[in-house]
């Protein structure tokens, strides 16, 4: 009777583990389905930026139609940068984001996917003006940087057993005054060292954002969840990460950026 009484914990405690491990594998295929679906966003996002840079500027003088400063535009690139289209260019993306928030719930788990690389293309579009104002060497320094720093913050997010969730509120109270900062520096200020401290917080928020964020979206998942359920919080985790890393790029590029002459 002894020895079976020590058999059932030993088949118990195997059960236990197997049942970890299930859970386990379940969630690294969710949390690399997040990770997959941001570098796959992040890399849309640089090729219609590079792409939307090859089409609107020119070196031929010929088939320029206006000139800002030694940078000769293309009809494309007047259109984009100096038309009323630039409105359009720059609030797509923030459109995507409302649009994407609201209608999350509604959306087939294919079509929240679809729609996040729609968000990320207009991103790059929107983000492709970088390439007028900086130096390629500089833009590819400020995105290994970010990708290192944020890569050390995930990966912090994802393995710490401190519970982040009461910094949250804060860091999200941290985002709507940098929101608020940049409006009345844009609109009244105007100084740029004021938008160098804007720059700075931006990085240390969205840096303590990476790391929540991560946890949040670790927390997010539940063994039982189906393939829509999952799919479409994978896509979510995703766009919160994305938005993450590209706060933390574009901020890293004001500070280090060497501007083209």
């Amino acid at each position: 009777m002894s020895d079976f009484d020590r058999n059932a914990a030993r088949w118990g405690q195997g059960y236990a583990r197997a049942g970890r491990a299930e859970i386990d594998q379940g969630l690294r295929s969710y949390m690399l389905g997040v990770y997959n679906n941001m570098v796959i966003g992040l890399a849309l996002t640089g090729l219609v930026a590079f792409g939307a840079n090859m089409l609107a500027v020119t070196t031929d003088p010929s088939r320029a139609v206006v000139r800002v400063g030694h940078i000769m535009l293309t009809p494309i690139g007047q259109a984009l940068y100096l038309s009323p289209l630039k409105w359009v260019v720059m609030l797509a993306p923030l459109a995507f984001v409302f649009f994407f928030s609201f209608r999350l719930n509604q959306m087939a788990a294919d079509t929240a996917r679809n729609v996040f690389y729609a968000f990320a293309a207009f991103m790059g579009l929107s983000l492709s003006t970088i390439l007028l104002i900086y130096t390629g060497t500089s833009i590819a320094a400020a995105f290994f940087e970010t990708a290192a720093a944020f890569g050390a913050l995930s990966l912090y997010g994802y393995t710490t057993k401190r519970d982040l969730s009461p910094i949250g509120s804060f860091l999200i109270m941290g985002v709507f005054g940098i929101i608020i900062a940049s409006l009345v520096n844009l609109i009244f200020v105007h100084s740029s060292a004021f938008q160098f401290g804007i720059a700075i917080l931006t990085v240390l928020i969205f840096a303590g954002l990476t790391a929540w964020d991560t946890q949040a979206i670790k927390e997010m998942y539940y063994e039982s969840d189906g393939y829509e359920v999952a799919t479409k919080k994978s896509v979510n985790g995703a766009l919160m990460l994305y938005l993450d890393f590209i706060n933390i790029f574009q901020s890293l590029l004001y500070l280090t950026g060497s501007r083209n002459n």
